[in-house]
């Protein structure tokens, strides 16, 4: 198990730290793996997508544009992504169903809850960096987040 700040202590600037913009969800509070990103706003049909591939050791981390207005992901997306061995999901932007997230068996962070759902449009881009909270999410990097935060490397330091 790993603490981030732990891994800031040891590793100082050689991680990124995202700003402290986002929330606990899900059952995870701690999680870490492979960045897998998304840029989709408003249209979470990539997200489903990507969760059901194989996610084992991965991260989804999401681009919504810090969208307010539409959840990104629910209690059934979140149960898939557990389903196929993701270890979290990282969402600039907002979810629903956060009660029964909650009792998921993975890793949720987010901006905010909001009941709306998206509009299946079939947007969406994958594997691209993503810059968001003061820092850039790099496909293939390694993102670390716990209660404390999220950190960032560019190669596995646990």
């Amino acid at each position: 198990m790993f603490k981030t700040t732990d891994l800031y202590d040891k590793h100082l600037e050689d991680l990124q730290v995202a700003a402290p913009i986002f929330r606990d969800f899900g059952g995870r509070l701690s999680f870490s793996g492979q960045i897998v990103t998304l840029k989709a706003l408003e249209d979470n049909t990539c997200l489903k997508a990507a969760f059901e591939t194989d996610g084992t050791g991965k991260v989804l981390v999401v681009d919504s544009a810090g969208s307010l207005h539409c959840a990104m992901m629910g209690d059934v997306m979140a149960a898939l992504g557990a389903s196929n061995g993701w270890e979290g999901v990282i969402i600039h932007g907002c979810i629903r169903d956060s009660a029964d997230v909650a009792r998921v068996d993975i890793g949720v962070k987010a901006l905010a809850t909001i009941p709306r759902k998206t509009i299946k449009r079939n947007q969406g881009v994958m594997d691209i960096p993503l810059r968001f909270a003061d820092v850039v999410f790099h496909p293939g990097a390694y993102v670390y987040a716990d209660e404390d935060g999220i950190v960032i490397s560019a190669k596995s330091v646990v």
